[in-house]
C-alpha cells in the first residue's frame, strides 16, 4: 500500500487538528484475521511534551509497505490534544499514523519517533507545527512552534526576553483577530481591554469567539496580543490594544513681499498708492500620528509643502515731475479736467468748475485768503479738511482737487450747481 506520510522537506500545509478515524486494516494477514478497531476520542486535555521553538519536526521517510505486528495492541493517540484509545495491529508509530489517517510534515513533532516499534499501552503524541508571530521587547519575528496552545508556547519562549507575547493577525476581509494556536486548551484566560480585566471560562474557543463572547469590538487599527504571567491565575491574558491613527496638520505662514511699481503718469510728490494688497501664503506639514492605548507610538510625515502661495503687495509710486512757476496753474487745471471726466461729468461741468476755481484761487494750490484763512485751489475752510483726501494736501494739486470735487458732489451735486450758488451768494 502507499505510504500516507509526506516525505521530509515538504512544506505543504497540514489540515486542522485531525481526530483519528476508524480505518480497516490491510487484507487479513493477522492471526486473528480481524479489523483494527478505534474507540471514540476522549475530551481534550493537556499533555505536556518537550517543545522546541522553530522548525521542530520528525521527518517521516517513505519506506514502502507499512509493517504490521502480529500482536494486537491498545495505545493512546494524542493528536494536538485530542486523545483517542486505539486498538491496532500496526508494528510501528508510522504504521499507526498511516492507519489512522494522520498526516504530518517536517514542521510537526511525533513522539516516539516514526520508525520506533509500537508497543502495547504506548502513548503516541503528534503536535502540528504552526507559524506564529512573536513579539519580544517590541520586536516582531515569525517562528514555527509545536505547542499545544498559547500557554505552552509562551512558556517555551519565555527565555527570549522580559516581554514576550504572541501577536494575533487581523483579517483584511472582516477585521477579525486570529491566532494559529488556541489560547489555553483546557482552562480559562483573562481578557484585558479598555482598562478592564475580564475572565473567559474557555480559552480553547478561539480569539475572535472570546472577544465576541466578552462584547469587545475591535476598531480598524486595534491590535491583539497574548501574554503570559506565571504568577497570575489564569496565567494567559488576551490583550486588546486600542490604536488610533490621526493625520495632524501644522500650518506656518509664509510672509508676502512688497514690490514697488513706478508710474510715469503720477507725480513723484504724491503719496504712494496700494494697487494690490499682500496676502500671506501657507506652508502645511501633515504628520500621521499613531497612539497605542493613548500613548504616542510613532509619527511619520505624510506631506510637507506649500499649500497656498503668498501674494505680493504692489505699491505704485509716481515718477512724474511736478511743473513749477506759470505752468503750474495750467497743470492743475488739466488735472481738474481729468478728474471731472473720471466722475462722468461732461465738458459743461468742467467749464463751470473752471469759472468757480478761477474766481476762488486761480487754480493756485498755495492760494490763501488773508481774512478767512481759506486755502488751496478749492479754498477749503479750514484748510485741514483737505487732509481727508491725502497727507500732501498742502502742496499736491491733485489732492486738493479730489477733495474739492468730493465737497461739491456732496454739497451741490455738480460743479454748475456750485457755480450758480457762488454767483448768487459770492461763496460756495
Amino acid at each position: 500500500m502507499k505510504n500516507p506520510f509526506r516525505t521530509a522537506g515538504a512544506r505543504s500545509a497540514h489540515p486542522a487538528p485531525v481526530t483519528p478515524s476508524d480505518t480497516t486494516a490491510p487484507e487479513d494477514t493477522s492471526p486473528a484475521g480481524v479489523e483494527a478497531q478505534a474507540s471514540a476520542p476522549t475530551a481534550t486535555k493537556r499533555r505536556r511534551w518537550p517543545l522546541i521553538a522553530g522548525a521542530t519536526a520528525v521527518a517521516l521517510v517513505a519506506t514502502g509497505a507499512v509493517a504490521y505486528g502480529s500482536a494486537k495492541k491498545t495505545v493512546e493517540l494524542d493528536v494536538d490534544g485530542q486523545i483517542t484509545s486505539v486498538s491496532t495491529y500496526a508494528g510501528s508509530v508510522e504504521g499507526l499514523l498511516a492507519e489512522e489517517g494522520v498526516r504530518v510534515t517536517d514542521r510537526d513533532l511525533v513522539a516516539p519517533a516514526a520508525d520506533a516499534p509500537l508497543k502495547n499501552g504506548a502513548d503516541v503524541v503528534v503536535r502540528y507545527g504552526r507559524q506564529v508571530t512573536v513579539q519580544t521587547d517590541g520586536a516582531q519575528s515569525d517562528v514555527w512552534l509545536t505547542a499545544l496552545d498559547a500557554d505552552e508556547a509562551l512558556e517555551t519562549l519565555a527565555a527570549r526576553g522580559g516581554d514576550v507575547r504572541l501577536v494575533a493577525s487581523r483579517s483584511a476581509a472582516d477585521g477579525r483577530a486570529e491566532l494559529p494556536v488556541r489560547l489555553d486548551a483546557d482552562g480559562p484566560v483573562n481578557v484585558v481591554a479598555d482598562g478592564v480585566t475580564r475572565t473567559a471560562p474557555d480559552g480553547s474557543i478561539g480569539v475572535d469567539a472570546i472577544l465576541e463572547q466578552q462584547g469587545i469590538v475591535l476598531g480598524e487599527h486595534d491590535r491583539v496580543s497574548v501574554a503570559r504571567d506565571a504568577s497570575a491565575d489564569p496565567a494567559v491574558s488576551l490583550v486588546v490594544h486600542r490604536v488610533v491613527v490621526t493625520d495632524l496638520p501644522t500650518t506656518t505662514p509664509i510672509p508676502f513681499e512688497t514690490t514697488v511699481q513706478e508710474d510715469a503718469n503720477v507725480y513723484e510728490d504724491e503719496a504712494p498708492t496700494v494697487a494690490q494688497e499682500g496676502v500671506e501664503g501657507v506652508h502645511t506639514l501633515v504628520e500621521r500620528v499613531t497612539t497605542v492605548d493613548g500613548v504616542e507610538e510613532s509619527r511619520e510625515v505624510v506631506s510637507d509643502g506649500v499649500t497656498s502661495e503668498p501674494v505680493a503687495k504692489i505699491v505704485v509710486q509716481g515718477t512724474k515731475e511736478r511743473p513749477s512757476g506759470p505752468a503750474a496753474a495750467g497743470s492743475a487745471r488739466e488735472i481738474g479736467r481729468q478728474l471731472v471726466a473720471a466722475r462722468g461729468w461732461g465738458g459743461e461741468q468742467f467749464a463751470c468748475l473752471d469759472k468757480l476755481w478761477t474766481k476762488e484761487s486761480n487754480w493756485n494750490s498755495s492760494a490763501t485768503n488773508p481774512s478767512s484763512g481759506a486755502y488751496g485751489i478749492p479754498q477749503s475752510l479750514p484748510a485741514s479738511k483737505m487732509a481727508s483726501a491725502g497727507a500732501d494736501w498742502r502742496t499736491n494739486p491733485a489732492t486738493q482737487i479730489t477733495w474739492g470735487l468730493n465737497y461739491i458732489a456732496g454739497s451741490y451735486g455738480t460743479p454748475c450747481a456750485a457755480w450758480s450758488h457762488s454767483q448768487a451768494s459770492n461763496w460756495y
